[in-house]
């Protein structure tokens, strides 16, 4: 496995740990690129009963490398931002394959757990994240929306006025409140993280392998995931052609408030 990411099986639990904490585990190409093999990897081993996720460092991951994005025209050719959908849809690939593993995944959460890098947690099955973490979706800062099943998994866990202000607004919240929210199962201090991770592993590693998966395939059917993938898709390339987006991209970089015109 690559340096950025490195796996583990213990027993029945197998550890997926973003590792580039020198950048706050910021997730650039190579980091995802590796993140997926980790995924696929999870999902072939036999005797897995359950995936927990975290980060080296001081935080789970400050999300998407912005820096990264700049090499969208190496990967995508000069005509990128007319190809919103392709790129949407490597994205989104990862997480649904994260998603769709038949067994459970637990993302333990600590610092920082902002943009894409809430989305992966929000493709987990489990949040467990400890005093004084901040989670948010800081897209529409960029003048992007998250699209990489952020919106659409946010609404499913807390419902349309909720998931609107926190997506409006691009704010971060505390753990407790993302607790009260729904949007973490339970909030634990610091040094008790991974212990409580690995106990609700354990836990669910004595209920039956194929009851567990398919009770995860009956409640996830119970709402229309593709459909509001797809949508996501549809509405950042359209935003990627915007000089809001470019703006957006640029001021973050440069560590200045962006100038948004509404184009």
């Amino acid at each position: 496995m690559s340096e950025l990411v490195y796996t583990e099986q213990r027993e029945t639990i197998f550890e997926i740990v973003l590792n580039r904490p020198e950048k706050r585990n910021a997730i650039n190409m190579e980091l995802y690129t590796a993140f997926d093999a980790a995924v696929t990897e999870a999902g072939r081993l036999s005797g897995v009963r359950a995936v927990l996720i975290r980060g080296e460092g001081n935080a789970f991951s400050a999300g998407i490398d912005v820096s990264d994005c700049m090499m969208l025209p190496q990967k995508y050719g000069s005509n990128w931002q007319q190809r919103g959908r392709r790129i949407t849809d490597d994205y989104q690939r990862v997480l649904t394959r994260l998603e769709r593993l038949e067994v459970p995944t637990i993302a333990l959460l600590h610092g920082y757990c902002l943009g894409l890098a809430m989305e992966l947690a929000l493709a987990c099955d489990i949040r467990i994240a400890t005093e004084g973490s901040m989670l948010g979706l800081l897209e529409t800062k960029l003048g992007i929306i998250p699209d990489v099943g952020g919106t659409t998994r946010l609404v499913r866990l807390v419902g349309p006025a909720r998931a609107k202000e926190l997506i409006f607004t691009g704010r971060q919240i505390g753990a407790i409140q993302a607790e009260h929210w729904g949007i973490v199962n339970s909030v634990v201090a610091a040094g008790d993280l991974l212990a409580k991770g690995e106990e609700l592993a354990t836990e669910i590693s004595q209920a039956a392998p194929l009851a567990v998966g398919m009770a995860k395939r009956v409640i996830d059917g119970l709402s229309d995931i593709d459909r509001g993938l797809i949508l996501e898709g549809w509405a950042q390339s359209q935003l990627f052609n915007t000089e809001d987006f470019m703006e957006g991209a640029q001021s973050f970089l440069e560590r200045r408030q962006p100038q948004f015109k509404g184009k």
